[in-house]
């Protein structure tokens, strides 16, 4: 792969943009981001622990820029070394950076509420529906199911980005391509992944998931073809291989979840504070610092600080060791797992699996969760199944459809087949908060 073409900073969707001499492209890009409604939205939605219970805890908007910000140090590390050893032009780490900056900010933005139990629950829903399809779901051929079924907030990310967000139908948020190539961690389709992967063992980083819908696949067509991506071609369908910021974007997510996560388990009590400062401790570097001024809290806190810089210092080495396999796109690792850290985010990982995943409260969330988003997937439903009746004529559906259309302010632009009919309905279900989406299963319950 080739920096020139990987940094390409022509728009989706308006190729003769021209970019101001004062404002990088990229900027432009992060600021599109942080200004749109699914960004401002994220500030109602479950990182790991329960909203409400704790003010101090993380939810998925903090966790963005969080995110944003590691990335960016991670990006401009990298780009420093890269312009030193001639790889990219000077000046072009400002562009690593922004770019990145960008990516990370969005990289949350396709997530439904209630956490990554939101996600499994609107493809449980789907699963069902299919298993006995009628109407709707008998309209949806075979291989285009598992998008449903397995829904991925990252596809759905994609998905706001280049259609449904600004300039819908038209390039969407009209990003750089370079930023939509960061961003995008799994640049296969549901079917295809499907086929080559099954129920086995993804052969490739980028095939852990699925990132792109069917109906977004000619918009990732065309930004791959721009950044150079080498395609991958299968007999089910063509995917391509990861571009290399993407990894710089998962690195400062997996920083931050890892590390942060356990913050917020002391916080909220479900760690123990020897615990969280002796895996702090170590990942920090076993510093000599005099913490006898300090609380619990800050004492914590400055850990969590210093662990995040050791963790940088271990990705930007994991990406120079590893830099002609990921430009050949070869490397099928996380830069956490391949620096001198791996060890210590296996633990972190271990932990919040065993004793924070696995908390009572969050269980709770899981379990309410679930059933509010079956209730609105159930109660919204109906609408979609009178339009197809319809023959897709909003005019046309019944007076208690029209109501619920209004009452719930349900978007039905541009849906007129059974497979657009379903995105809009997990548009509408995903894009949610998680005390909207109480508000309007009580609404459609009558609870």
């Amino acid at each position: 792969m080739d920096w020139e073409k990987l940094l390409c900073s022509e728009r989706l969707g308006d190729k003769h943009y021209e970019p101001k001499p004062n404002r990088s492209i990229f900027v432009q890009d992060h600021d599109r981001i942080v200004f749109s409604a699914p960004f401002r939205r994220l500030a109602n939605k479950t990182q790991v622990q329960p909203l409400y219970e704790h003010d101090h805890v993380h939810h998925r908007l903090i966790h963005s820029i969080e995110v944003s910000s590691v990335g960016r140090s991670l990006a401009m590390r990298i780009g420093n070394w890269l312009e030193q050893t001639h790889r990219i032009d000077n000046g072009e780490s400002n562009s690593l950076a922004n770019i990145v900056q960008a990516a990370c900010v969005a990289h949350d933005i396709g997530n439904p509420p209630f956490g990554h139990s939101g996600e499994a629950a609107i493809g449980d829903w789907f699963a069902e529906k299919f298993f006995d399809a009628k109407g709707l779901m008998a309209d949806i051929e075979e291989q285009h199911r598992f998008e449903f079924i397995k829904f991925e907030g990252n596809a759905q990310g994609f998905r706001i980005v280049t259609r449904l967000e600004m300039y819908r139908n038209e390039g969407g948020m009209r990003l750089s391509k370079a930023t939509l190539g960061a961003f995008t961690k799994y640049p296969v389709t549901a079917a295809v992944r499907e086929s080559i992967v099954g129920k086995g063992v993804a052969p490739y980083v980028g095939l852990k998931k699925f990132g792109v819908f069917n109906s977004e696949l000619e918009l990732l067509n065309e930004a791959a073809d721009s950044l150079g991506l080498p395609q991958e071609i299968h007999q089910a369908g063509n995917w391509w291989l990861r571009h290399p910021l993407v990894f710089i974007v998962e690195a400062a997510d997996d920083i931050c979840y890892n590390i942060v996560d356990l913050e917020d388990a002391f916080t909220t009590g479900e760690l123990p504070f020897d615990t969280v400062k002796g895996l702090l401790h170590e990942a920090a570097n076993n510093p000599n610092r005099d913490v006898s001024s300090l609380s619990k809290a800050e004492h914590i806190a400055l850990l969590r600080a210093l662990s995040i810089g050791a963790a940088i210092e271990s990705c930007v080495e994991a990406f120079k060791t590893n830099y002609e396999a990921i430009m050949a796109g070869t490397f099928s690792d996380s830069l956490t797992e391949a620096g001198p850290m791996a060890s210590i985010f296996a633990k972190m990982k271990s932990l919040s699996r065993d004793q924070v995943f696995t908390a009572r409260r969050k269980t709770e969330l899981e379990v309410s969760g679930r059933r509010v988003i079956s209730n609105v997937m159930s109660g919204v439903l109906p609408v979609f199944e009178d339009l197809a009746k319809a023959k897709w004529d909003q005019d046309k559906l019944s007076d208690h459809n029209r109501q619920l259309v209004r009452a719930l302010d349900l978007d039905l632009r541009n849906v007129t087949d059974a497979e657009q009919a379903l995105h809009a309905l997990a548009d509408f279900t995903s894009g949610m908060t998680d005390r909207y989406a109480v508000r309007i299963a009580r609404i459609l319950t009558g609870i």
